[in-house]
């Protein structure tokens, strides 16, 4: 038999006898990766274990542990949910169903809508094809015979699908049992290996994303390979529906989202106390690593727009006006605002770097149904920040702001990972530029030795960057932090330094924000926090509850006290009983109650209770007021 060499992940090579499936290779090297992997790369490319190896090739195994072997998982876990679908109502046709992040849905034309029940059905059905652990298998045909099998299967919608493509490609199926669909894979082995599953909602959605075609039925589902990780999973998505930034800022009293205006968030006199206090913590860091602070307009004229680029590149996202007769555009980003400073004055290399920043107001016109609460919204404040340098103090830089981001995100307790993100296809500027901006932006997180993902091809359109994803108390992701490093936006605007030659030279620029959106920020802290914030963000940080009325005088000399060392304190008068008034305190999340009656009051004390740990018996006013000024100070 003719042999072909194999190279594995770890560079070490085996000899195989060609024609060799990948399924057959793994269980010769491995009885446990055999176990887990759920398809392969060869040469680079995602397939099936099912496939032959036919000539020389790298090959490195995919598990659920990759991002591609989820993927894999969960699209396989769509065929299913589908074949099940077909099983119970035969009259339902097919459109596509891909795999999502962290799931997957499948979208069908229903003469009638889906139920919960139903989904209670077709969820016990999948259980049942996964019991029956059916060989998933590849086929494929040419272009008018998929045409002709799926006109025969009466699925107009994946006719339609294959009539789009090339007359002369090879089209693809997956057959499992009785039921096959049209997809380009890869998929697992068999239906067993999908193990558990969870079908999760139900919604519309239009065919194609057309909302001149139908609307058809979406069932949203998720996988996992082990049922306990799926459990965890559910868990973590109960305990994030508690945590939901847009119950509790209703709850609490920190903002609202009005149909007046949809996507731009309204601050109530408690969240802005979270802002102001976000604000400040921000302006003595930057004061600290040695930034100037600008503030630069909203509205500037479109010709500027023109010049950075974001006329070409971003303008379906930006807002528009006529002022004077001439086109003027609401900023939806700072950075030309910040060049335009730059430009006031002669620079020096001696000058550099030169650190500016800026709390902007920016503006971007998102899709009225991807709006989400202060995640995703339609005007947010922008902690941006732009370093002009030499080349030679790029890594320094980099380094330095880094340094503030740990600072930054271990206040919050908020740990995270980096992923440097490259040349995207809309791009300006030669390969050459951005091969030196990237390779400038690596090194830096190499030399510190950080662990980071490649995004290729996810840059901005003017320079990489390296995005910091935050991991909040119950493990979800959020991406706030950015570095971009550009050398296109000083070309674009002239700008220039005089050199150690007294010639003139461009400055290389690093675009940067910590906060990310203050807004979006605001709402990842609600839901880290699940709305119980640490003393010094606490919109109330002491709540004073007299146990009667003779006992008001008291409370509020302490109040007074308090209040002259800015703690932010409210003294609860109400004639309600003080059973009802802890409770209330206790949902509104204040850090700490204070009961004071008689004995509090002859002996000068304050009876504690503490959020989350109970009554914490009597102490004396001034050594209370310590204890929380330092927690204040020390953002504990």
């Amino acid at each position: 038999m003719e042999k072909i060499i194999v190279t594995l992940k770890d560079g070490s090579s085996r000899e195989v006898e060609k024609n060799t499936t990948l399924q057959e290779f793994v269980k010769s090297l491995s009885r446990s990766l055999a176990k887990s992997a759920l398809a392969a790369k060869v040469d680079g490319k995602l397939v099936d274990l099912r496939l032959p190896l036919a000539a020389d090739a790298a090959v490195e195994f995919v598990t659920f542990e990759d991002a591609e072997g989820k993927d894999v998982l969960r699209h396989s876990a769509s065929h299913v949910l589908a074949q099940a679908v077909k099983r119970l109502y035969r009259d339902v046709k097919l459109a596509i169903g891909p795999a999502i992040v962290n799931g997957f849905y499948y979208d069908f034309d229903t003469p009638k809508p889906f139920s919960s029940e139903d989904l209670a059905k077709i969820q016990a059905e999948m259980e049942k094809i996964i019991q029956e652990n059916l060989p998933i298998e590849r086929l494929e045909l040419t272009r008018d015979a998929a045409i002709e099998k799926f006109e025969a299967l009466g699925e107009a919608y994946k006719v339609e699908l294959i009539r789009d493509l090339p007359a002369d490609v090879t089209i693809s199926l997956y057959q499992q049992g009785e039921f096959s669909d049209l997809c380009a894979g890869p998929h697992v082995v068999s239906t067993g290996r999908v193990k558990a599953v969870k079908l999760q909602s139900l919604a519309g959605a239009y065919w194609r994303g057309d909302e001149k075609r139908k609307m058809l039925q979406r069932i949203y589902g998720t996988a996992f390979e082990k049922k306990a990780e799926l459990d965890a999973y559910l868990t973590m998505l109960e305990e994030a529906a508690k945590r939901d930034h847009r119950k509790l800022g209703r709850e609490l009293d920190l903002f609202s989202l009005q149909e007046e205006g949809p996507g731009f968030p309204f601050f109530h006199a408690k969240g802005m106390i979270i802002r102001n206090e976000l604000e400040n913590f921000w302006r003595r860091l930057h004061v600290k690593y040695g930034y100037q602070e600008i503030k630069t307009p909203i509205i500037l004229t479109q010709k500027l727009w023109q010049q950075s680029g974001h006329w070409d590149h971003y303008r379906e996202n930006m807002y528009f006006t006529t002022i004077d007769d001439e086109g003027y555009a609401v900023k939806p980003m700072n950075c030309p605002g910040g060049i335009l400073v730059y430009r006031t004055q002669h620079h020096s290399y001696r000058d550099f770097p030169l650190r500016t920043a800026e709390l902007g107001l920016v503006h971007r016109h998102e899709l009225s149904g991807a709006l989400h609460g202060l995640m995703r919204v339609r005007s947010f404040t922008q902690d941006d920040a732009h370093i002009f340098m030499l080349s030679s103090q790029i890594k320094s830089e980099i380094n330095r702001v880094i340094d503030l981001f740990d600072t930054v995100y271990s206040t919050f307790g908020l740990s995270y990972h980096a992923e440097l993100s490259t040349k995207p296809e809309k791009a300006m500027g030669s390969d050459e530029i951005w091969e030196t901006a990237t390779n400038a932006l690596q090194e830096a997180l190499e030399e510190r030795g950080m662990v980071y993902k490649i995004n290729e091809g996810d840059g901005a359109f003017y320079g990489p960057k390296i995005d910091f994803h935050l991991r909040d108390s119950i493990g979800r992701t959020w991406q706030c932090g950015t570095i971009q490093l550009d050398m296109m936006l000083p070309e674009k605007f002239d700008l220039t330094y005089v050199g150690e030659d007294g010639q003139k030279h461009r400055p290389v620029m690093i675009h940067r924000v910590a906060y990310g959106s203050l807004e979006r920020f605001i709402g990842i802290l609600i839901e880290h926090y699940a709305g119980a914030f640490p003393v010094w963000l606490a919109p109330v940080q002491v709540k004073i509850l007299p146990i009667t009325d003779r006992h008001i005088d008291y409370a509020q000399k302490i109040a007074g006290q308090m209040f002259d060392r800015d703690i932010r304190v409210e003294v609860d008068e109400r004639n309600e009983k003080i059973g009802y008034k802890i409770r209330e305190g206790q949902l509104e999340k204040v850090p700490y109650i204070l009961v004071v009656g008689d004995k509090e009051a002859e002996s000068g004390n304050v009876a504690v209770r503490k959020r989350g740990e109970g009554d914490l018996g009597a102490k004396p006013v001034a050594a209370f007021i310590t204890e929380v000024l330092t927690q204040i100070v020390e953002k504990s």
